[in-house]
């Protein structure tokens, strides 16, 4: 003989409330007015009979779905796709959401979205999150605004969507700081030569933390491709230059630096000082001495889309169009064993 399920009267019974008190914390209805001490008593009355919402029965009272979808821009096959996700994931968890994910091509049709927008769409998401690599301004398709919606890395034309960046500028300069602080004053930028707005927000970051040291910057920028060949090459360039420190645009271009440095018979930390950006693991720490470098916040630009399109969902948020200012999180450096201070001050 099965046992016997137990229902929301059950709860109620046991919480000694009403089956609609039972409801409302149970489901997270917004705008009702219950003390956290009774729905403190409603959920530990849940949790030791077992209860759980019916959440098909839920939705199709309210039309909603308590699923939110992600669709990711190259991002779901990047090395850092994992934090954004996991952020996102955790975040829909904590708000009793559930997160779908699906990746678009490698190189992005907007037909292909709008076609995958529309299957989270039929499957009646609540909201979107539209997460993207290297685009800091995009044209939205059309049928993402028929939901509240998210933007991860990149903002729309329009002004419309709640959107968080990186502050790539911000943690550029922050090297700078950090360097000129230890005592370096030939600092060289190993540069990206692709045009994408990291670079040329980490670019300006290291113009904005030269500028305020008072340092020349004359033959310490060198542009190369963003990868371990692309960081060999421009650091050989710098070091005709005699840096004491090199910045690279990220850790792949660090790795060639490091190459760059064993074969003009450099020793790292003690005579050139290297810094890496992006925090990609496992790289840094498999660099010997293990990179310093600075960390992209995925796992917080995860969290902070999710929230704020749950915010948008509860209407707690203006969910129409307006001039809004994306959200910029903060890029901050992980220092290791990378850096020291040079063995003489150079003048700049």
């Amino acid at each position: 003989m099965s046992e016997k399920t137990s229902g929301i009267r059950d709860v109620a019974a046991l919480a000694g409330v009403s089956p609609t008190t039972v409801s409302h914390v149970l489901n997270q209805t917004p705008h009702t007015r219950v003390s956290e001490e009774t729905a403190a008593r409603v959920r530990a009355a849940a949790e030791e009979l077992g209860y759980r919402p019916n959440r098909l029965a839920r939705g199709l009272r309210t039309q909603a779905s308590d699923m939110i979808g992600l669709l990711t821009e190259e991002i779901a096959t990047t090395p850092h796709a994992g934090r954004i996700i996991l952020g996102a994931q955790e975040e829909a968890s904590r708000r009793n959401l559930t997160l779908a994910i699906i990746n678009s091509e490698l190189h992005p049709d907007p037909e292909m979205d709008e076609s995958q927008i529309q299957a989270f769409l039929d499957r009646q998401a609540d909201g979107i999150i539209y997460a993207t690599v290297y685009h800091d301004v995009i044209e939205a398709p059309e049928n993402l605004l028929m939901r509240p919606a998210a933007l991860i890395g990149a903002r729309d034309t329009a002004g419309s969507i709640p959107a968080v960046l990186p502050d790539e500028r911000g943690g550029a300069a922050s090297v700078v700081d950090m360097l000129v602080a230890r005592g370096h004053r030939r600092i060289g930028f190993a540069a990206s030569a692709d045009d994408v707005p990291a670079t040329r927000g980490r670019l300006q970051g290291y113009l904005d933390g030269m500028a305020r040291a008072g340092l020349s910057t004359d033959g310490l920028i060198v542009e190369g491709g963003s990868d371990a060949r692309g960081g060999y090459r421009a650091t050989l360039a710098l070091l005709e230059h005699e840096p004491t420190a090199v910045f690279c645009y990220n850790d792949r271009m660090a790795m060639g630096a490091y190459r760059a440095a064993a074969d003009r018979g450099l020793q790292i930390p003690s005579d050139l000082s290297v810094v890496g950006f992006d925090d990609q693991a496992p790289l840094p720490e498999s660099l010997f001495p293990a990179l310093t470098t600075v960390a992209l916040p995925h796992y917080e630009m995860g969290a902070w889309a999710v929230a704020a399109l749950a915010d948008l969902i509860q209407g707690t948020r203006d969910g129409q169009p307006r001039a809004a200012d994306p959200e910029v999180l903060e890029c901050p450096l992980v220092e290791r064993d990378s850096v020291a201070p040079p063995r003489r001050r150079v003048a700049a």
